[in-house]
């Protein structure tokens, strides 16, 4: 009888894990005697990567394109987001509830309605960018965008405007301006936000959404063993020309905002929305160094998120404000 010896590990003894009388060509190593790194019982698998579980994310690991490590999936741009619409919601209700008050209708109750909105739909755009993407996603992307920025900047614009035209008007006659009527207000707001939507629209029509598989960023010299990303068929160039309309009306918005600086503090809101104007600015000049900056589509989806919710805080400052004021009526 002779025994087959086989070694497991380099600092481990060698262990019997056969025999077989005589025949050496005929032995076979007992796997269920097997020493596995560890203390392991069952046989390890094979492969570089496993597959991550609910809730993680896949990260290549740098040089090894077939592998990658797990990581939780980040809960910030959710996490945010979920604060920004409570608190939507919390100053738009509150606006409901002291509907006829003389601080709601001095800030235009109107327009204020329609601010929220957009600040509302804002917040939404978030779960549509870390949702996984397929046509109807895809189509939903490309409207809400640059939809809910523009809805808040239309609504500033007219405000600010609206402040400009009387103030100017003032100086040179007595007679009140045109086009200052709520209804008016509301008609031009309408106007502007349809020219965004005109130009999706338009999109739509020339380039039908769709997604794509990049293998541009996990390349593999064996091209059996690519790995390829799901996304939405949406360039760079595209998405910061879906929110180039946005960006035109905040402008415009920041250049009558410091038009109006001067006019009287308790005018409305002039001077919160040229603080608000030139807050979003700044965040607009960090958004798209960074943006263009990051080479993975799943950090630009991550950067998008985080970006688009700090491009609202300035503007929700505006609502809450208000709805500070009007919970000190009630005490």
């Amino acid at each position: 009888m002779e025994e087959e010896m086989w070694r497991t590990e380099e600092n481990n003894p060698q262990v019997t894990v056969s025999q077989t009388p005589g025949d050496r060509q005929s032995a076979r190593p007992q796997i269920e005697d097997m020493q596995w790194p560890n203390g392991e019982i069952e046989i390890p698998s094979s492969v570089c990567s496993l597959p991550c579980r609910t809730g993680e994310r896949k990260k290549t690991v740098k040089g090894m394109p077939c592998c990658w490590h797990c990581e939780p999936c980040d809960v910030i741009p959710v996490f945010l987001a979920m604060l920004g619409i409570i608190a939507t919601i919390f100053v738009m209700a509150t606006f409901v509830r002291y509907n006829d008050t003389p601080i709601v209708r001095a800030s235009g109750r109107e327009l204020s309605y329609v601010l929220l909105t957009g600040i509302f739909l804002c917040y939404i755009i978030t779960f549509l960018m870390i949702a996984k993407p397929d046509v109807a996603i895809c189509s939903f992307r490309r409207i809400f965008l640059g939809l809910g920025m523009c809805i808040s900047y239309a609504a500033l614009l007219t405000k600010t405007n609206r402040i400009y035209r009387i103030f100017e008007e003032g100086k040179k006659s007595v007679t009140a301006p045109r086009l200052i009527s709520p209804t008016s207000q509301l008609a031009i707001t309408s106007s502007l936000i349809a020219i965004q939507l005109l130009g999706v629209f338009i999109w739509f029509g020339v380039d039908p959404p769709n997604t794509i598989i990049d293998y541009d960023e996990q390349k593999t010299v064996n091209p059996d063993q690519a790995r390829g990303v799901l996304k939405c068929d949406i360039t760079d160039l595209q998405i910061i020309c879906s929110l180039g309309y946005s960006i035109l009306l905040m402008v415009t918005c920041t250049v009558y905002a410091i038009k109006t600086r001067g006019v009287p503090e308790n005018f409305n809101e002039a001077k919160p929305i040229g603080f608000t104007m030139y807050t979003t600015c700044i965040v607009w000049l960090a958004f798209i160094p960074i943006f263009f900056g990051t080479a993975q589509s799943a950090e630009k989806g991550l950067k998008k998120g985080v970006q688009l919710q700090g491009l609202k805080k300035g503007v929700q400052l505006q609502g809450l404000k208000k709805g500070v004021q009007l919970q000190g009526l009630k005490k």
